[in-house]
């Protein structure tokens, strides 16, 4: 099968299409014939070894898994030993383990039955990043109806679904993006838009119950000052910090700040999990949320997909085309 294959961690010119064994499903798994991936900041970060402690998961000297990709969409190829509700055929979404590739594996309680309203495209954007913002917001934040919400990097991946998440559940949010991208978060469901070529979080007379900093380049005083006096700070996309140990150093302030101060302070690690798919296959089919694809590429062209997510500013999701029916 055609894969997208990395043998040293780099940048994108590490990237190379190359034929791989087809994988077989062991006890638990499922293989997903893929239609379409997803391209996230998780796929940089794997790619390019850092911060470097990640390497103790992913592979010290290059990568363990040589196939990138995570979020994926895709039918149901066959099933192995107890898995139960999957049958082959199935079109199906989720977690899957190296989803830049014709075939991919995945734990059966990481992926779930597709939408029936959108197609593999849209439904390869969602699985990470919507969770992640389901996560922030519920797991995490508690949000409740009536809350302020500011979304910091709403017109991202994880941003554009936290947005419209809030919204849903009945907040008035307020979302931080490049002024290119403020009518697209406005059609999201945001009430306001703050430019932050022009505008700091905190030049407004507002503050706010929750805030999900989705860019992770902010200082976490400055955060903290946008916050209302109980209020909820939840990190999702830490990409500042060392070389060796990332953002993990705010993380750990965060943690001890928040036993003494007035504030939540909380990081978030992302697991998908099945019953959130199931979450968010009931919002997309009822139109509560929709997923947005900033641009989408043949697999072959994985280099220009992750350069286009280096870039910065897409406007949704980037997703790779794998197999035909995408």
């Amino acid at each position: 099968m055609k894969a997208i294959v990395q043998d040293v961690y780099g940048s994108a010119d590490t990237l190379h299409v190359r034929d791989v064994e087809r994988p077989s499903p062991g006890e638990g798994q499922v293989l997903v014939r893929v239609h379409a991936a997803g391209v996230g900041p998780d796929v940089l970060h794997v790619m390019t070894g850092l911060p470097l402690m990640a390497r103790a998961f992913f592979g010290l000297r290059r990568p363990r898994n040589p196939v990138r990709g995570w979020d994926g969409a895709g039918r149901v190829e066959s099933v192995g030993a107890k898995v139960t509700g999957v049958e082959p055929g199935d079109a199906v979404y989720g977690h899957l383990d190296g989803s830049f590739a014709e075939y991919a594996l995945a734990k059966a309680e990481r992926i779930a039955p597709k939408p029936g309203n959108i197609n593999f495209v849209q439904a390869a954007a969602v699985p990470v990043s919507a969770v992640t913002a389901l996560q922030a917001l519920h797991a995490k934040a508690g949000l409740r109806a009536g809350q302020r919400v500011l979304v910091i990097g709403a017109s991202g991946g994880v941003g554009s679904f936290a947005v419209q998440l809030a919204v849903a559940h009945g907040a008035e949010v307020t979302g931080v993006c490049g002024g290119r991208a403020a009518a697209f978060v406005r059609s999201l469901g945001a009430t306001a838009v703050l430019d932050h070529t022009r505008q700091e979080i905190t030049e407004t007379p507002h503050r706010y119950d929750v805030v999900v900093d989705a860019a992770g380049n902010r200082p976490l005083p400055l955060l903290r000052r946008a916050l209302t006096p109980h209020g909820t700070l939840v990190r999702v996309g830490g990409e500042g910090g060392s070389r060796w140990f990332g953002d993990t150093g705010t993380q750990l302030r965060m943690a001890l700040l928040t036993r003494f101060a007035r504030h939540d302070l909380l990081g978030l690690w992302t697991v998908v999990r099945r019953a959130d798919l199931v979450t968010l296959t009931s919002l997309i089919e009822s139109g509560a949320i929709t997923p947005s694809v900033d641009s989408a590429y043949p697999l072959a062209e994985a280099r220009a997909a992750v350069r286009r997510l280096e870039r910065g500013h897409p406007r949704g999701k980037v997703v790779l085309t794998v197999s035909p029916g995408a």
